[in-house]
């Protein structure tokens, strides 16, 4: 994808405005705040994307930029995640392994091409919780809409992105880390977003 074309045919997708303090606006990205969690993710996405197709102004490629808690990586970690799952999934009781949605054509993990190339290309794991030393995990780093977004983008054949921030360590202390690192969050998000947009060497 030549990123010199994308500025303005991007959309970028954030649960919340914290995640952007301002930035990402004043630079002029064309954003969708979709609340947080999996639903409110899905039903948001696909509510612009169709509003989009309508006026003839679909989207080059939706980029997903998040927070998100890990155990592998380090906290001020910027990555880039390609592959996609959802770890809350579980009908084991009917003899499926976790993350595998019944009677769903999309596979359990969805993979996408690369767009960050300078950054490392990792695996994200959604849940609908936020991620605790109480919890399981799986993945490289774990967030609570990356998966859905995915998987409306994997319907509706719209090319995807996502750049994770990681603010934590999906432990007991994540909540207050999550809150200390949202201006590095954010700071690191205009970045990107100047980068890809061609904006900034």
């Amino acid at each position: 994808m030549n990123h010199a074309k994308l500025s303005g045919r991007l959309l970028v997708v954030m649960a919340l405005p914290q995640e952007s303090r301002g930035l990402l606006e004043a630079a002029g990205a064309q954003l969708l705040y979709t609340g947080v969690g999996k639903v409110n993710a899905a039903a948001a996405l696909a509510r612009r994307l169709a509003e989009l197709r309508c006026v003839g102004a679909s989207p080059a490629c939706v980029v997903n930029m998040g927070t998100a808690g890990s155990r592998r990586l380090p906290a001020h970690s910027l990555v880039a995640c390609n592959r996609f799952r959802q770890r809350d999934m579980d009908v084991s009781g009917m003899g499926m392994p976790p993350g595998v949605t019944p009677f769903d054509d999309a596979p359990s993990e969805l993979e996408f091409p690369p767009l960050f190339a300078r950054l490392p290309q990792l695996v994200c794991s959604t849940a609908d919780s936020f991620a605790t030393h109480l919890h399981e995990v799986d993945g490289d780093v774990v967030d609570m809409e990356a998966f859905a977004l995915a998987r409306v983008c994997f319907s509706e054949r719209v090319p995807f992105a996502c750049v994770k921030y990681v603010t934590d360590g999906a432990d007991a202390d994540s909540a207050a880390h999550w809150q200390a690192a949202l201006d590095a969050a954010s700071r690191s998000f205009a970045s990107a977003y100047a980068q890809l947009a061609g904006v900034a060497p």
